[in-house]
C-alpha cells in the first residue's frame, strides 16, 4: 500500500498532467524562459489556513529552484489583506503552478474553515467532530489533512484501518450477532489488530450489541437528542459513542450535551466552499 507522501505525490503528478498536458502554451508563448519573478498568495476572505505544505511541495515538484517563503503556517486563522507566502522563481514556473497550488489551498482552506467552526460550536464538551468518507476522489487524504488542520479528528482514512458494521454489513450478514462475531473471527484469522464500530438503529439493536459486546466503538444512526441521552447512559462508558445522521451545525451542541464521544459529520468535506485567496505578481 502506497504511504501518504506517495499518495500525495501521484495527486501531484496527476494535476499536472491534467492540467499542463503537452505544454502551457500561453504561458510559453509569451514569457522568456529566463525571466525571473515573484508573487505572493493573498488572503481575500477571513477563515483558516490550510494546505501551506502541500503548495510547497507543488512548487518544488515542478521547479526545485523555486524559493518559498511561509508567513502563516498551517491552522492559523486569517483575514482579507493577509500574506501567507512569497514565491520566487522562472515566471514559467509561477504561472504553470498558480491554479494548481491555489485550487488545492482554496479547498483545504475551505474545510479547515469549516471544521473550526464546528470545533469551536463543541468547546466545553467533551465531544469531538469527526470526518467521513464523503470526500472528493484521489483528494482524500489532503481533505482529510485539512480536518485535522482545523482542529477534528480523523474517523478513518479509507476501508483499510478500522472495521465499521454498518446497517448494510449487518442485514446482509443476517443480524447483529452475526457480524460482530465474523468480524472479530476475521481480524484473529488475518491477524489485524484493527478496532471494530457497529451502527445501531434502534434500543433494540443497541441492547443486542450490549449484550455481545466485543467492539470498540457504537454508533447512534439516527438517534434523537433525548433517546442519545438515553442510549450514552446504557453504554455507561464500556465503549466509545458516536453521533450520526441528520445532524446540522444547529444541533450538533444537542448531540454534544448528551455525552457521546464524537459527532460524525460528512458536511465538513462533501459540500465545502473553498476559500478566496489569489496569486498575485509583486
Amino acid at each position: 500500500m502506497k504511504s501518504v507522501d506517495e499518495l500525495i505525490d501521484s495527486l501531484i503528478d496527476l494535476a499536472f498532467a491534467e492540467d499542463i498536458g503537452d505544454g502551457d502554451h500561453t504561458t510559453l508563448s509569451c514569457i522568456p524562459a529566463d525571466a525571473m519573478g515573484k508573487s505572493r498568495l493573498l488572503i481575500k476572505e477571513a477563515g483558516v489556513l490550510a494546505g501551506v505544505e502541500v503548495a510547497k511541495e507543488i512548487f518544488h515538484r515542478f521547479d526545485p529552484a523555486m524559493k518559498v517563503e511561509v508567513l502563516i503556517e498551517d491552522g492559523a486563522e486569517v483575514m482579507p489583506g493577509d500574506v501567507a507566502m512569497v514565491v520566487e522563481g522562472k515566471v514559467q514556473s509561477l504561472l504553470q503552478t498558480e491554479r494548481l497550488m491555489l485550487n488545492v489551498m482554496q479547498r483545504m482552506s475551505g474545510i479547515a474553515t469549516t471544521t473550526r467552526k464546528y470545533v469551536k460550536q463543541l468547546e466545553g464538551t467533551r465531544t469531538r467532530v469527526l470526518d467521513t468518507r464523503k470526500t472528493t476522489p484521489g483528494l482524500r487524504m489532503l481533505e482529510k489533512a485539512a480536518v485535522k488542520i482545523g482542529g477534528g479528528v480523523n474517523h478513518r482514512i479509507g476501508l483499510f484501518d478500522m472495521i465499521l458494521l454498518k446497517d448494510n454489513h449487518v442485514d446482509f450478514a443476517g443480524g447483529i450477532d452475526k457480524a460482530i462475531l465474523r468480524a472479530q473471527e476475521y481480524c484473529k484469522a488475518k491477524g489485524k489488530d484493527l478496532k471494530i464500530e457497529i451502527e445501531v438503529r434502534n434500543f433494540e439493536e443497541l441492547n443486542q450489541v450490549l449484550a455481545i459486546g466485543g467492539v470498540d466503538r457504537i454508533m447512534l444512526d439516527n438517534f434523537t437528542p433525548a433517546d442519545t441521552r438515553r442510549a450514552v447512559e446504557l453504554i455507561g462508558g464500556r465503549y466509545e459513542t458516536e453521533s450520526s445522521g441528520g445532524i446540522t451545525f444547529d444541533t450538533l451542541r444537542d448531540y454534544a450535551e448528551c455525552g457521546v464521544d464524537f459527532i460524525s459529520v460528512g458536511a465538513l468535506t462533501h459540500s465545502v466552499k473553498g476559500l478566496d485567496m489569489s496569486f498575485k505578481a509583486c
